[in-house]
C-alpha cells in the first residue's frame, strides 16, 4: 500500500545508496550530483562538504526550488549561514542531512510533486 500522494508524473528519483555512491532511476553514481524531477546534474562543482564555498549555494537560484536538501555524506553537518544566505534571501528553504536521509526525504517530496533538488555528496 503506497503511504503518499502518487500523481503519477514522472520524475527522477533515488533507487539506492551505499558507500561511495547512489542510484537514481537504476543508474548509479559515485560522484556528487543534482538531482531535480526532470535531471540529473553532475555539474555542480562542489566535491566535499569541507570544501562548500557560497558560489556553490548560490549554484540553486537558477533552478529555483522550493527546498534544497544537501546529502552532507555518511554524517549529517551543517554549513556556516553565511554560505547560503543568497538562498534564504531567493525564499529557498535549505535543510542539511546526512546522505541517505536526503535521499529518502527528496523521494518523498518529489512524489508530492513539491519543487525539490537534492545536492548529493558521498
Amino acid at each position: 500500500m503506497a503511504l503518499h500522494l502518487s500523481t503519477g508524473t514522472p520524475h527522477n528519483h533515488f533507487t539506492a545508496h551505499g558507500a561511495g555512491y547512489v542510484s537514481v532511476n537504476g543508474a548509479r553514481y559515485e560522484q556528487p550530483l543534482v538531482v531535480t524531477a526532470d535531471a540529473i546534474r553532475t555539474d555542480w562543482s562542489a566535491r566535499d562538504f569541507g570544501t562548500l564555498d557560497a558560489a556553490h549555494f548560490e549554484y540553486f537560484i537558477a533552478l529555483q526550488p522550493e527546498v534544497v536538501l544537501f546529502g552532507t555524506g555518511v554524517q549529517q553537518q551543517f554549513a556556516h549561514p553565511d554560505l547560503y544566505r543568497a538562498l534564504i534571501r531567493a525564499r529557498i528553504a535549505v535543510e542539511f542531512m546526512d546522505t541517505p536521509a536526503a535521499c529518502r526525504t527528496y523521494n518523498i517530496l518529489a512524489a508530492e510533486d513539491r519543487k525539490v533538488a537534492a545536492a548529493i555528496l558521498l
